[in-house]
C-alpha cells in the first residue's frame, strides 16, 4: 500500500482469540452546544495496489487487503440506518455535539482531521473486509483524535485507545519497549475484531459502541437488571441510556456529530483535510537495532524513524528478536543495502558495563545518565534484585526523544 490499509506484521505473529475481558477505553473530549443536520454517509476511498519485493536476510514487505465484498454486494451502514437518528431527542443530542465539533472543538478539529488522512484508508480497509460498517472510520477521530501517541487519564493508549488489559486479551503487545497499541495497523486490525466481537454479542451497534465505551460487563449488567427480556436493538440502548455513566450515554450522539461534521467540513468552516496516507516501506532487522542506526541505513531522520514507528517506546528494536519496521516509502531497498554493511556490534547506539560490587541499576543508570525503565527494557533477562558481579549489562544510549515524533 505505500503501506496503508494492510496488517502491520512481524514474524512472531499471534493467533487472536475472542477477547472475554472488559474494555474500560478511554475517551479524550466532552462538550455540548447545538445546531441542526442531515447526517451523510462517506465511502471508503479506493488504495493502489504497490509491489511486492524480497531481499535475502532482510525482507522488504508490502500486502493490501481485499477492499471490496467478493460479491460485488452494496454494504449498508447500520448506524447510519438506524431508526434511532429519526428520534428527536437523539437528533437533538447529535446537534449538540455538532455545535461542540464545529464550535468548541474548532481549535484542534483540524489536527483530527489532517491525522484521520493518514490513517482512514487503512481503517476503511479493515472495515470493509470484515463488513462492517463503514462510518466506524470515524471512532478514532473521537476517541484520540487519530493520534497514535494518545494516551488518557485512564492509561488508554492509541487510536483506539485501548487499556493494557484489553490490549493483551486481543493479541497486542504491551512491554517497555513496544506498545502496540500504538500501531495503527495491529490496533485497527484488534479495534475492528473487537467491536465485531461486541456486535455480535449485543446484536445493535448502539450497545456495541455503549460496551466499548464503557465496557461489555457494565453493558451486560444494565440490560440484565432492566430489560432481562427484552430483544437488544438500538432503541433499547436509547431507552435505557440514563442508566449508563454520562461519557458512555453521550457516546453514540458524539459519534454522529463528528461523522456529521467530518464527512461536509466545509460545511462547518473547516478546509479539506491535506493529510497524506501514512506511506512506507516495511523492513525487518534480526536483532536489537536502535533507531538512530535505522535512519542512518535508512538515509532519513531519527525523527522521520520514530514517527513511522510509534510502537517502539525505547528507541530500540526487542533484542533476540527478528522486528519488522517501517522506513520512509521508497527507502527500503537502500535501508536493506546500507544496514547489511553494518558490523553487528555497530546496530545498537550503546556501551557495555560491567557490574561493580554494590551497584543496583539506578546507580548504573544515574551514571550513564538513563533511565532505570530504558536500562531494564535494554536487559530484560537481568532480575534487578540479583545482579551479579562481574555480569555485563547493555546500556542504550541513544533513547532521548520520546517514543515517537510529533503528529
Amino acid at each position: 500500500m505505500g503501506r496503508v490499509g494492510r496488517r502491520s506484521g512481524r514474524d512472531r505473529r499471534r493467533v487472536r482469540t475472542s477477547p472475554l475481558g472488559c474494555a474500560a477505553l478511554g475517551c479524550v473530549l466532552l462538550g455540548l452546544g447545538c445546531r441542526g443536520v442531515e447526517v451523510p454517509v462517506l465511502p471508503p476511498g479506493p488504495l493502489a495496489a504497490p509491489a511486492i519485493e524480497v531481499a535475502p536476510g532482510l525482507v522488504l514487505e508490502r500486502e493490501v487487503p481485499e477492499l471490496a465484498p467478493p460479491d460485488g454486494e452494496e454494504l449498508v451502514d447500520e448506524i447510519l440506518a438506524s431508526p434511532v437518528l429519526r428520534d428527536a431527542e437523539f437528533r437533538a443530542a447529535v446537534d449538540d455535539w455538532v455545535a461542540y465539533w464545529s464550535g468548541a472543538a474548532s481549535g484542534w478539529m483540524p489536527d483530527f482531521l489532517r491525522r484521520m488522512g493518514h490513517f482512514e484508508q487503512t481503517v476503511d480497509s479493515a472495515l470493509l473486509e470484515r463488513r462492517m460498517p463503514a462510518s466506524l472510520r470515524y471512532l478514532p477521530l473521537i476517541e484520540s483524535g487519530y493520534n497514535p501517541g494518545a494516551r488518557s487519564r485512564a492509561a488508554a493508549v492509541g487510536l483506539w485507545q485501548f487499556m493494557p488489559g484489553t490490549a493483551r486479551e486481543l493479541g497486542m503487545e504491551v512491554t517497555p519497549l513496544v506498545d502496540e497499541r500504538r500501531d495503527p495497523f495491529k490496533s485497527t486490525q484488534a479495534a475492528v475484531e473487537f467491536l465485531g466481537w461486541l456486535h455480535g454479542e449485543f446484536d445493535s451497534w448502539f450497545l456495541a459502541l455503549a460496551a466499548y465505551n464503557g465496557g461489555p460487563n457494565r453493558a451486560r449488567r444494565i440490560l440484565s437488571t432492566h430489560a432481562p427480556l427484552a430483544e437488544p436493538s438500538d432503541s433499547l440502548f436509547w431507552a435505557l441510556r440514563r442508566h449508563f455513566p454520562s461519557e458512555t450515554r453521550h457516546f453514540v450522539p458524539k459519534l454522529v456529530g463528528a461523522i456529521t461534521v467530518a464527512t461536509r467540513p466545509e460545511d462547518y468552516g473547516y478546509r479539506e483535510p491535506g493529510g497524506t496516507p501514512f506511506a512506507f516501506d516495511e523492513v525487518s532487522v534480526p536483532d536489537a537495532t536502535t533507531l538512530d542506526v535505522v535512519a542512518g541505513a535508512a538515509e532519513t531522520s531519527e525523527e522521520e524513524i520514530r514517527w513511522l514507528n510509534p510502537e517502539l517506546l525505547r528507541g530500540i528494536t526487542p533484542p533476540g528478536e527478528r522486528f519488522t519496521l517501517r522506513v520512509p516509502e521508497g527507502r527500503g531497498a537502500l535501508f536493506i543495502e546500507n544496514y547489511a554493511l553494518i558490523p553487528m556490534e555497530r546496530r545498537v547506539t550503546s556501551v557495555e558495563h560491567t557490574v561493580a560490587s554494590g551497584e543496583t541499576l539506578s546507580h548504573i543508570a544515574v551514571r550513564y545518565r538513563v533511565s532505570v525503565d530504558d536500562l531494564r527494557a535494554a536487559n530484560p533477562d537481568v532480575r534487578p534484585r540479583y545482579l551479579r558481579v562481574g555480569e555485563r549489562l547493555t546500556v542504550p544510549i541513544a533513547t532521548v526523544g520520546g517514543p515517537s515524533g510529533s503528529w
